[in-house]
């Protein structure tokens, strides 16, 4: 069963990771605006990736007995002053994330729920591979310094980014 301070936790982070997927998605809205659909592309398959997120937690809660609540989502930014912007904004968000996976492993080390940290392991992985993701494309927009030959190519390497779904990745929705 889970712990009613884990079942708080869990339940706050499906709304950030849903929040995460409407930030995304506002993103890839930006990205569509200014005619760059590879990064349009990129940010719907971060969205989806997002999605995935709340629901491993969403049906990992009811697994274990407890309720999920969902709350309101927070309405995300809707401009940046470049694309720059957005992929920084992109890694410091997927930090912020890593700072809440952290705290809610925490939490299930404090209140001695060896379940719940064995179920976050996955999540504490994926989110090296978020932030490093995230900064690699900062990395690349500054090294083109917003040129647009440079911006171009980074677009077009944008748009094959493909959504590997946990199924495919050799992890189900319920790990």
């Amino acid at each position: 069963m889970l712990k009613p301070k884990m079942e708080k936790l869990f339940n706050e982070q499906i709304n950030k990771e849903l929040y995460s997927a409407y930030l995304y998605q506002s993103m890839a809205a930006y990205f569509e605006s200014i005619n760059l659909p590879g990064f349009a592309h990129w940010m719907d398959s971060q969205c989806q990736e997002e999605q995935v997120h709340a629901m491993k937690m969403y049906r990992y809660v009811n697994e274990r007995g407890g309720r999920v609540i969902l709350e309101a989502i927070d309405k995300p930014q809707s401009k940046w002053d470049s694309p720059i912007a957005v992929a920084e904004h992109v890694y410091e968000h997927e930090c912020y994330v890593t700072e809440l996976i952290n705290k809610l492993y925490d939490a299930a080390i404090e209140v001695s729920d060896h379940a719940s940290k064995q179920f976050l392991n996955w999540f504490v992985e994926e989110q090296v591979e978020e932030e490093s993701s995230a900064d690699e494309i900062v990395q690349k927009l500054r090294l083109i310094d917003g040129n647009g030959h440079g911006l171009m190519m980074v677009d077009r390497e944008m748009a094959v980014r493909l959504l590997i779904s946990p199924e495919i990745a050799g992890h189900t929705v319920e790990e």
